[in-house]
């Protein structure tokens, strides 16, 4: 029989969603001064990615490489086999990745885009399509650059910040379907699944969705390669929304959710919990050949692939860690509760609230500034002046520019990112956070639009420089 002491625990555990893990070590941060924010993000260029990390309150920019890891990740790293070729620590990291996915070969990169440079110069030739659950930045890029061209076959769901359907990033197999009769299977190299998806707000797609797209798939002869970034929150929401998944732990979903696929890739900088790193992992044994011969050009030497031994050791302790229920509960609830606290205060945010980040909705918040004048990169800028809260734009700047037109791509969803780094932050974090956001959006129509300065000719969200379009008032 169960102590009242225990019961007590367990409900204080199931409702307030305590940090599954305590400190060691800190570090300090302060939100300086409204002056010297307005100074910093001048010099920046409105653009929060050329901020310095010091003038920053609490960064919420990415949630890659930014997790605090855990002292048996840090013990692990000591353990480091530093050998350049045939490492034991990639021995390590290869029998987990295999356990935990079920795939074959491991090939080892510095980190995703290396891993999709990899993919992408092997299996793309110019005219070819590759579908997709909508775009993700780096992803395009390399496809663009080996003469593919990206299509989007995501449900129009996830076109809608307001849609309250529970896995906004599942693919349309009648989207799918056409596109294979319109330009044929064999130019389509591999249909390109994202779990969960980034771009749409960190939404999830089920299980029964990427067997449905894995069968018509296989039956055309296409492979389907998962961007499995943040594979184990989008387990975690199959286990939570998904009926028959209730009672199966995490790392038999994501076990399964691999299973409908022939290969995937991974920012390891993600759900692996580790700074750096990434990897692709795949059945056939012809394109494993070929990753590893194309590894070496680009990344080093099959068993490195661009990470030192000790970032090898802890990436793997991270993938068992970040699959252990507890820990990939709370971490997707402490992002539900930043979204709960908006929502109470009537701030428009994509719903539901997907697994790494909130995010905030421009179009709503700023309704008088059209797409053309940058809404989402404003906002992030003016967030910043007035907390010292870092966040990224998701919208008109991110989607970059037609290669053939030159015209700006357009997308619906126009957003601010406010993503949570894993265990770094607490609950009072989130409170300032949400409070910063409520009163910037009372204070809303004083945020003019802002006119692009600089623009690189690839990923510009990164390095592009701004400037606003009239003074500010917050």
């Amino acid at each position: 029989m169960q102590s009242k002491e225990s019961d007590i625990g367990a409900v204080a555990w199931r409702e307030l969603n305590p940090e599954p893990y305590k400190f060691k070590a800190v570090e300090p941060i302060s939100p300086g001064t409204e002056e010297h924010r307005r100074r910093a993000i001048e010099e920046a260029g409105y653009n929060t990615f050329l901020l310095r990390s010091e003038d920053v309150f609490i960064d919420l920019l990415t949630d890659s490489g930014t997790t605090a890891m855990s002292d048996r990740q840090w013990a692990h790293m000591m353990r480091g086999d530093e050998a350049y070729a045939g490492s034991r620590s990639f021995s390590f990291m290869e029998r987990v990745i295999q356990e935990l996915f079920g795939f074959r070969h491991v090939i080892p990169t510095h980190q995703g885009r290396g891993a999709e440079n990899l993919l992408s110069t092997i299996l793309i030739r110019p005219g070819h399509y590759i579908p997709g659950n909508m775009y993700f930045t780096t992803t395009r890029v390399h496809q663009e650059r080996n003469g593919g061209t990206f299509v989007d076959v995501i449900i129009d769901e996830a076109h809608d910040p307001a849609a309250a359907h529970p896995f906004k990033g599942n693919v349309d197999l009648d989207k799918l379907e056409s596109l294979v009769r319109r330009v044929g299977a064999e130019n389509i190299p591999y249909m390109s699944l994202a779990v969960t998806v980034n771009m749409a707000g960190g939404q999830p797609v089920s299980m029964q969705n990427m067997r449905a797209v894995h069968e018509l798939c296989r039956s055309h002869g296409i492979p389907v390669f998962v961007d499995a970034a943040r594979c184990v929150e989008n387990a975690y929401f199959i286990q939570q929304r998904e009926p028959g998944y209730q009672d199966r732990p995490v790392r038999d979903i994501l076990r399964e959710m691999m299973s409908y696929a022939d290969g995937c890739w991974m920012s390891a900088k993600k759900d692996a919990l580790v700074n750096i790193g990434g990897f692709v992992a795949v059945n056939d044994d012809h394109l494993a050949q070929k990753l590893r011969e194309l590894v070496v050009v680009f990344e080093g030497m099959p068993t490195y692939g661009g990470m030192a031994g000790r970032d090898m050791e802890a990436l793997a302790r991270g993938l068992l860690e970040s699959t252990e229920d507890s820990y990939v509960r709370h971490r997707v609830g402490q992002v539900e509760y930043l979204g709960e606290l908006l929502r109470r205060r009537g701030v428009p945010i994509v719903e539901p609230v997907g697994g790494h980040a909130v995010y905030l909705d421009a179009k709503r918040f700023l309704p008088h500034l059209p797409q053309d004048v940058f809404p989402a990169q404003a906002l992030a800028a003016a967030l910043y002046i007035v907390s010292g809260v870092r966040s990224m734009e998701r919208g008109i700047v991110s989607a970059g520019r037609n290669p053939e037109t030159g015209e700006h791509h357009r997308p619906n969803l126009e957003l601010v990112r406010l993503t949570i780094p894993r265990r770094v932050y607490t609950s009072r974090h989130m409170q300032v956070v949400a409070e910063a956001a409520a009163r910037l959006y009372e204070a809303r129509d004083g945020i003019t639009g802002l006119e692009m300065v600089y623009e690189p000719p690839t990923l510009r969200f990164f390095t592009a420089r701004f400037r606003p379009l009239g003074r500010w008032r917050l």
